[in-house]
């Protein structure tokens, strides 16, 4: 039975047809000073690139970055990443000039992607460059959608709280393993959108245009969790 209903967004004027399995994709995570989207800023940027289902760990993107905000307490304490050892790192025009170009057209992908995207636009922004014009997929809104399809699978009955990312990775089979940090995040994500990628195909999900539209977390109520306020993963 396909299971695959919903409202085709009509933002774009070409939808991208290309199968899952063919897509190029950068999965991306950040690290904050804080949760305070209109005063704090990005500390790290991790990412990993996938071909389909396929991982390139081999072609990773991890900088710290040299915030212009203080980092707070309560981040320092997520991370781990103290003032110290970002003194000397790259500013943040830098890293974004090597991630814009690192990520190219692929789509992003992250677990509640709008925040992560909201805090690099917003650096753009300020460094007088391009916000970022890629397509997006948020697993976590992938995974509210299968959990609504798919019965008598442990994992998509489980009501995940605040740090989502780790406790569906796990029930998943994810290692959770290394510190917490931007780019272990990536890989995990990655290990994660590599199995809704299966999930997908037999709920009847076949484009990249389909996953798309299922990976909007604005289109499912989600405002909330696209504010960071909202979350507890820096």
């Amino acid at each position: 039975m396909n299971f695959f209903k919903f409202k085709r967004n009509k933002s774009y004027c070409e939808p991208d047809s290309r199968l899952l399995t063919e897509a190029e994709y950068t999965v991306v995570d950040t690290e904050l000073t804080g949760l305070n989207s209109k005063k704090d800023s990005i500390v790290s940027i991790g990412c990993i690139r996938m071909n389909g289902s396929r991982i390139h760990i081999k072609e990773d993107f991890y900088r710290l970055v040299k915030p212009h905000t203080e980092l707070s307490r309560e981040s320092i304490l997520v991370h781990g990443i103290t003032p110290s050892e970002v003194e000397n790192e790259s500013d943040t025009r830098t890293v974004l000039k090597e991630f814009c170009d690192y990520c190219g057209s692929r789509i992003i992908v992250g677990h509640f992607i709008c925040i992560d995207i909201e805090f690099i636009n917003k650096e753009l922004k300020a460094a007088g460059m391009p916000e970022l014009q890629n397509r997006t997929i948020d697993t976590f809104a992938v995974y509210e959608w299968m959990r609504k399809r798919i019965t008598g699978h442990a994992c998509f009955e489980m009501m995940p709280g605040n740090n989502a990312l780790y406790e569906i990775s796990k029930c998943f089979g994810i290692p959770i393993t290394g510190a917490h940090n931007s780019e272990m995040d990536a890989f995990i994500t990655a290990q994660l959108f590599q199995r809704f990628i299966s999930y997908a195909s037999e709920l009847g999900v076949k484009t990249v245009e389909d996953l798309i539209t299922i990976g909007d977390l604005s289109n499912k109520g989600g405002n909330k969790f696209c504010r960071a306020e909202e979350s507890a993963n820096f």
